[in-house]
């Protein structure tokens, strides 16, 4: 008896499975609840509860968080890539693919709830171990949890690696995930060593994260804030003014980090899913022609169908080629749509930071709370299933544009019929030159005939004040009757455009699709909002900066990090002068009581310019211009406040140049 090609049976879908990988995940809940105990037992609750003065826990037993979605700046690749790990599971959770149990359809949602949250505690001690305030439990529970699921994914690939389609199915979906753990198991190795080598005295372990209240670059954040921008710093070249810029004092959280591995991760396997599914399509396509073809060869009318088998084959070889080189050009589309977003997500802080909202609508620009933190558990999966969605409709949009370009250009070459393309071409582009050329052209008569001429040579437009008047109304008569039907043509335009943008941009999360005035529709962009304002008020490098001065300024600490121990210094002793104090002081007593500034006395070579009848007079209607100025900010106290941005007029430049100008001997 010969031995059947292992391959061909692993082709056919007959080869033997030695591990049940649903199976597996199903049981691995057992070692993750036993992890999760273990690892609550080294974590101190902050509050003390009544079962504590019934067994002798001393406040053990805490909650094991698996990761900081809001101000964590460490760990962040490691977090990426143990998220990498589990890209296959949520993908088959994408698909809807992957059900703990059977189940009618109306119990669907339900079950996927279920299924969820299985997968989620089944790869929790992933997370648990590297943010468990032990080292030593954590590196060493992690290393054989993740050492586990690297030899049951590696026998599951290996034992089967075509799967039932062939052609290395497991192998080219299932590597990312595999390449994950491998990195995971060095993390943890690395982590016990560390946990040694502080155990033994050997290296400091410094202060957790969780433990500071700033972090080095937020205070070098506020640093550069403070510094004069040099001429050097202007000089941008020309990838910094185009495509990136760097900055060095600014971090991307762990949320963003693990969010962008995560959905390249699962972008790939969608891609690798949707090629295999294509191929097969268009095999069943080839097959079919194949077989029509067959069909009108026997057929006595065979003349009538065979240009419509002709034309049936034609165009799914055209489809294939057409689609094939779309998913490269929706692949780069995508990718981009994922780094692109760091880049706004980064402009987008930076604004908020500077007390910038204009680029958000005004109705967000006091975003509920509620809904900010819900946006925070929202925004890892809509984006990643925004991006996956996104990718599909570019790709179904470009194979479209693709098929009329072949169409429109190619095939008419290819038969010969180049001359009859180029007339239609010609004609197409001579209407659309007559309707633009029309535009213009009754642009150019309204603002040569129909308006007034300049006021002065310096103003850039004419005014809008209407000249010729009959004339004027002659032409929008006349005109009236073509602009219905130009009209309509604006109007699929616009339409086109619509469609066009939204599909193009539907993975956008950080960009609304939708018209001003309905932004609210779009729950992704409000995702996205929620998402960075809640980073803008827990992640602000001047306000930590001013929290923290403020905690430790009375005790006369030094901010600490890691890198450098005090680069902020904080006096426990006020700086102050009496000399400031005392100029402070007649400031603000002048400014009460404008007409104390005729009681003054001045040198006679003072540096404000004040002489003995001159000066007099300056006062005296400087006194005056103060007083009424501020008798109308007393009256209408909200001009004052609106007006935060003017430059400040003569008679606030005036008053303050008189006031902070003194004589020695007040």
């Amino acid at each position: 008896m010969s031995v059947p090609d292992p391959r061909s049976i692993a082709q056919n879908g007959t080869c033997t499975r030695y591990v049940d990988m649903d199976l597996f995940l199903h049981y691995s809940l057992i070692p993750s609840l036993v992890i999760m105990v273990v690892l609550s037992s080294f974590e101190r609750r902050v509050n003390r509860m009544r079962i504590d003065d019934k067994l002798p826990l001393n406040r053990r037993f805490g909650i094991v968080m698996p990761l900081d979605f809001i101000g964590s700046f460490n760990n962040r690749w490691t977090f990426g890539f143990a998220f990498g790990a589990i890209a296959n599971k949520i993908m088959y959770l994408f698909s809807e693919g992957f059900t703990p149990l059977e189940s009618p359809s109306w119990a669907k949602a339900a079950l996927l709830l279920l299924a969820g949250l299985e997968v989620g505690f089944s790869y929790y001690p992933f997370f648990a171990c590297l943010s468990t305030s032990s080292r030593f439990a954590g590196s060493i529970l992690g290393f054989l949890y993740t050492a586990c699921w690297c030899i049951v994914t590696t026998i599951h690939i290996v034992t089967c690696p075509h799967g039932q389609d062939g052609q290395f199915q497991e192998v080219i979906i299932n590597w990312p995930s595999l390449l994950c753990l491998v990195f995971l198991l060095g993390r943890f190795l690395h982590m016990f060593i560390k946990a040694v080598r502080v155990y033994l005295g050997l290296e400091d372990e410094g202060t957790p994260e969780e433990q500071q209240v700033l972090l080095q670059h937020q205070a070098d954040h506020v640093k550069r804030l403070m510094w004069k921008p040099s001429a050097l710093q202007n000089e941008k070249s020309w990838f910094q003014r185009k495509i990136y810029e760097w900055d060095p004092y600014f971090k991307f959280p762990s949320r963003m980090v693990f969010t962008s591995v995560l959905t390249l991760t699962c972008l790939y396997i969608f891609i690798v899913l949707e090629i295999r599914l294509y191929n097969y399509a268009f095999q069943k396509f080839t097959a079919l022609g194949t077989r029509l073809e067959e069909v009108v060869a026997s057929s006595n009318d065979s003349a009538t169908f065979e240009d419509a088998v002709a034309h049936l084959i034609r165009f799914t070889v055209i489809l294939q080629d057409v689609w094939f080189f779309s998913t490269f050009t929706a692949i780069i589309s995508s990718i981009t749509y994922v780094l692109h977003i760091l880049v706004c997500y980064r402009k987008h802080m930076k604004r908020l930071w500077s007390g910038i909202k204009t680029f958000l609508p005004e109705r967000y620009h006091n975003f509920g709370s509620d809904q900010s933190v819900a946006a925070i558990a929202r925004y890892s999966g809509w984006q990643i299933a925004y991006v996956l969605w996104g990718y599909q409709i570019i790709h179904v949009i470009q194979s479209l544009i693709g098929l009329a370009i072949m169409y429109i250009f190619v095939v008419p070459i290819k038969e010969n019929r180049a001359v009859e393309m180029l007339k239609g071409l010609g004609i197409a582009c001579l209407s659309i030159t007559l309707v633009v050329v029309l535009v213009i052209i009754q642009s150019a008569i309204a603002s040569v005939f129909f308006l007034q001429p300049k006021i002065s040579p310096e103003v850039k437009g004419k005014p809008l004040a209407l000249n010729n008047r009959k004339a004027f109304h002659t032409f929008n008569y006349l005109f009236f009757f073509y602009n219905v039907i130009l009209g309509l043509s604006a109007c699929l335009f616009r339409l086109f455009c619509s469609f066009f943008l939204g599909t193009w941009l539907v993975a956008r999360i950080d960009r609304t699709i939708l018209q001003k005035g309905y932004e609210g529709i779009d729950i992704g962009y409000k995702t996205w909002i929620g998402m960075i304002f809640v980073d803008h008020y827990h992640t602000n490098p001047t306000l930590l900066t001013f929290c923290y001065i403020l905690l430790n300024g009375r005790n006369g600490k030094n901010v600490y990090t890691p890198s450098q121990n005090n680069f902020f210094q904080v006096s426990a002793e006020p700086r102050s002068s009496c000399r400031a104090r005392i100029r402070w002081f007649l400031l603000y007593t002048l400014l009460k009581n404008p007409k104390l500034i005729m009681l003054r006395k001045y040198k006679e070579d003072s540096d404000c310019g004040h002489n003995s009848t001159a000066g007099q007079q300056r006062r005296l209607v400087q006194a005056s211009l103060l007083t009424a100025e501020i008798k109308h900010r007393q009256e209408r106290p909200g001009e004052a406040c609106n007006a935060t941005d003017t430059e400040p007029t003569p008679t606030e430049t005036c008053s303050v140049a008189w006031l902070i100008c003194p004589d020695e001997d007040v």
